[in-house]
Formats: C-alpha cells, sequence, structure tokens
C-alpha cells in the first residue's frame, strides 16, 4: 500500500476558520488529483480519516473538512468509540441543530473555501476535483456539484438523506447546474431516502442530461460504510469503494 502523509490544517471560510484533515500520497512532489470528502453527521474522527487515507493510498489528495467548525473544532460532539442504538439519539440531540444550519447559501459559500484551498495545493493538480459525501454529506456532495459546476467532474454521495425532497431548496432543483459525472449508493429501506426522493432525484437529473448512475445496495442500512456504527456492513463498504473509485477513475 502507498505511504501517506495527513495532517491537521486550517481553512479560512468566510465566516471564520475551518479545522480539517487534509492527507495525500507520501511523495509531496507529486501533484495528484484532489478529492473533497465530506463527513457524515458524526464528524470528522478515526473512522473518517482512515477512509480519507485509503482514498490517498489509491493516489489522491484528499481534504475532511469539519463542517460545523461554526460550533468548535472537531470533535465538536465527543464521540464513544463505537456509535450504536444506546447512544445515537443522545449525540443527534446535539447534533441535528447544527446539520440544519447548513443551508444551500452556506454550502456553497464553505464549498468555495475548501475547493479555493485544496485546488491552490501543490499537493494537487489543480484540475476540478472530486466529491464525495456519507449521509449528511451526500447532501453536501450534491450542492457542492451544483453550486460549483466549474470545479467538480465527479461526485458522489453514500446513503444519503434529504437529497430530493419536498423543500423549496432541495438539493435536486439544482441538477441543471451540474456539469460532473454522478453516483449514488442508496441504502435499503432507508427512511431519509425513501425510493419516492430516489425516484425524484433520478428524473431531476435525468431531465437535467446528467450523467449519473444510482444503485440500492440491498440488505445494507443507513451509514453502511461506518465501521464504528451497528449500521455497518462490511460487503456494502467495498462494494462503496469499487464505486466510488471507478468513478474517480473515470474522470479525475
Amino acid at each position: 500500500m502507498t505511504d501517506v502523509q495527513g495532517s491537521t490544517v486550517d481553512i479560512p471560510t468566510a465566516d471564520g476558520t475551518a479545522d480539517a484533515y487534509f492527507v495525500h500520497p507520501g511523495d509531496p512532489a507529486a501533484a495528484r488529483p484532489a478529492v473533497l470528502l465530506y463527513m457524515d453527521a458524526f464528524g470528522p474522527r478515526p473512522r473518517l480519516r482512515a477512509m480519507a487515507d485509503r482514498l490517498a493510498a489509491a493516489g489522491y489528495t484528499v481534504l475532511v473538512p469539519n463542517v460545523f467548525y461554526r460550533h468548535g473544532r472537531a470533535p465538536v460532539v465527543p464521540l464513544p468509540d463505537f456509535i450504536g442504538s444506546d447512544n445515537r439519539a443522545g449525540l443527534f440531540e446535539q447534533i441535528f441543530p447544527m446539520m440544519g444550519e447548513l443551508t444551500p447559501d452556506v454550502v456553497a459559500s464553505d464549498a468555495d473555501a475548501y475547493l479555493t484551498w485544496l485546488r491552490s495545493r501543490p499537493e494537487t493538480d489543480g484540475d476540478p476535483v472530486g466529491v464525495t459525501g456519507y449521509c449528511m454529506g451526500a447532501r453536501l456532495a450534491l450542492l457542492t456539484a451544483g453550486s460549483h459546476p466549474d470545479q467538480v467532474t465527479a461526485a458522489a454521495g453514500f446513503h444519503g438523506a434529504g437529497l430530493a425532497t419536498d423543500a423549496p431548496d432541495s438539493p435536486h432543483l439544482l441538477a441543471d447546474k451540474i456539469t460532473a459525472e454522478l453516483y449514488f449508493g442508496h441504502a435499503d429501506q432507508d427512511a431519509g431516502n425513501p425510493p419516492e426522493q430516489q425516484a425524484r432525484l433520478d428524473q431531476a437529473l435525468t431531465r437535467a442530461g446528467v450523467r449519473h448512475h444510482a444503485e440500492v445496495y440491498t440488505g445494507a442500512g443507513h451509514g453502511f460504510t461506518m465501521a464504528d456504527t451497528e449500521a455497518y456492513d462490511q460487503q456494502a463498504a467495498e462494494r462503496h469503494w469499487s464505486a466510488l473509485l471507478d468513478l474517480f477513475g473515470r474522470n479525475l
């Protein structure tokens, strides 16, 4: 496996300073394709850093921002080593209000800061980037593809929620602005992303002529890529890696 170098970095934004995990292949002289990895609701932690490391080992320079930075540095909410039914509800009591603050305008502003910083780094090739997001991060990835079409060439979302709702600011309404190729790995029987919303997303992207592919991971629950939660499904997680690397391999 390729050696990687990771560190915590600070990124100036319109609203302050976002802390982030930044990792790239061990040879700093080699400029690599860039990837913006959006966290799930539990935020930057060992699991997400390990996922970023795996992408870096595959040849990418990766940034994982703490999108809740307005409330402090990660971990904004103290986390147990394992997230399960006994502690999940209590965690979300603290997390839901912060999630609600991530409006499309806020996400677009933050994405501008993340992408500008990432593409300016000598460890990146300066070309349009890939984006991937998990749970709520899938929504952020879709919003970023829509708000920065000239900077995002591929975007993926896994076990996402809130992608195609009835809300007037639902991410799917940006479909006609997207130029990236998209991939979605939907969790089976996910209450946050029911079949009717999956269909609405597909219809919007198809009408807009967006290159995209979506699959339902049968038997996998919401959060299936996260090994530090009870939702983890190893088979589905490995399937996600194959799909993600294939998407980035074609476009970055």
